[in-house]
């Protein structure tokens, strides 16, 4: 691991009492979540659903889009884009359901595999996850393992239910922390064949161990005390803290914060409804992560096969390689190199589509 990506220089080189003070006490999960202290600083809102091509990325001519909502097993209402190829001929398709990275949209990362993997022959779906974005769900920018595993889920039935889906022939793709959302989705979801996760990030472990699982019983034990106590302070005023906006940069920060902020705040990534865009997650997100242990079952995928897909200069990596060690076969883990973390959200060079369509193509054969 690269020595400024370690632990304690990532909480050296935060600036701000609180914010340091949050990558010690919630095992950095707030750096995965984007950074911020705990201060009351709410710019979420509802979103209503866009006609407008919005995506960070050039409308393909390939392939058809369309808007789309549906609802989870919770009743919340999630939209999404379903792109499907245009030479399609009425024949009932393959499908993929993709979401990721945290705290993005489906106008951002999901929304280009999903376009790309639908110009290679797959109805592909992107969606918002609940409470993000323009899916539904009070209050805005909050994020829970069990529904957003759920939301998965959902994205499988919409697709089931599509006439130009062959429903015995859907996977899933994850992508950053929504790769562990699609990994804990398919270990339960046995209509789902195949999946794939690209530059993985396992939230839960993040927000409730730390960077390389360094956080101490203390630090966690003080975490939850202090985020507990939040709670009150949210309940007394009928509405939740927010934290300052994710990935501005102050100066010093560690490179794969510099890589989220090149992406997010940039004309390369950013848009406006993302979380990561200037936005921020809930100050209490991290609690149901910080007990729900995503990957438990990640053995009980097999006998469908498993895909991780991650950059050889992530400091992300072990997320992928540890769910690797964990999954039984079928697995395979891709390391791509030279890449980073959010060079897998859109350098269409190094995102390694090829093995992405000859994975599904493989898998969800009639």
């Amino acid at each position: 691991m690269n020595k400024q990506n370690s632990p304690e220089n990532i909480a050296a080189q935060t600036p701000g009492l609180g914010r340091r003070d949050l990558l010690k006490l919630t095992g950095a999960g707030v750096a995965a979540l984007g950074a911020g202290s705990l201060l009351n600083a709410s710019n979420a809102k509802a979103q209503s659903i866009s006609g407008e091509w919005d995506k960070v990325f050039p409308r393909s001519e390939k392939v058809d889009h369309q808007k789309v909502t549906f609802r989870n097993r919770y009743g919340i209402t999630l939209s999404a884009d379903l792109y499907q190829p245009k030479n399609r001929a009425g024949r009932r398709l393959a499908a993929l359901a993709i979401s990721g990275p945290f705290g993005a949209v489906k106008e951002q990362s999901s929304g280009l595999y999903a376009q790309t993997m639908a110009e290679r022959g797959f109805v592909a779906l992107a969606f918002d996850p609940s409470y993000t974005g323009e899916s539904g769900g009070e209050p805005r920018n909050v994020a829970s393992p069990d529904i957003n595993t759920e939301d998965f889920s959902a994205a499988v039935d919409f697709l089931g239910l599509h006439p130009s889906v062959d429903r015995e022939r859907i996977g899933v793709i994850g992508v950053c922390g929504w790769g562990g959302m699609a990994l804990s989705a398919v270990a339960v979801d046995k209509r789902v064949r195949a999946v794939a996760a690209s530059t993985m990030y396992d939230m839960t472990r993040v927000m409730s161990k730390g960077y390389n699982d360094s956080v101490t019983l203390e630090q966690r034990t003080k975490a939850l005390e202090q985020l507990s106590r939040q709670r009150w302070s949210d309940a007394e005023k009928g509405t939740p803290a927010y934290q300052p906006p994710y990935n501005e940069l102050k100066g010093g920060e560690a490179q794969f914060m510099v890589d989220y902020h090149d992406y997010y705040r940039t004309p390369r990534g950013y848009h406006a409804r993302a979380v990561n865009s200037g936005n921020s997650w809930t100050q209490t997100t991290p609690l149901s992560f910080m007990n729900m242990p995503l990957l438990t079952y990640i053995k009980e995928i097999a006998p469908r096969p498993v895909l991780l897909i991650h950059g050889e200069k992530a400091h992300s990596r072990y997320f992928s390689e540890t769910a690797y060690a964990a999954a039984a076969e079928p697995k395979e883990l891709l390391i791509i190199s030279g890449a980073n973390h959010t060079d897998l959200y859109d350098r269409v060079d190094m995102i390694p589509f090829d093995k992405l369509q000859s994975f599904f193509n493989q898998h969800l054969s009639a």
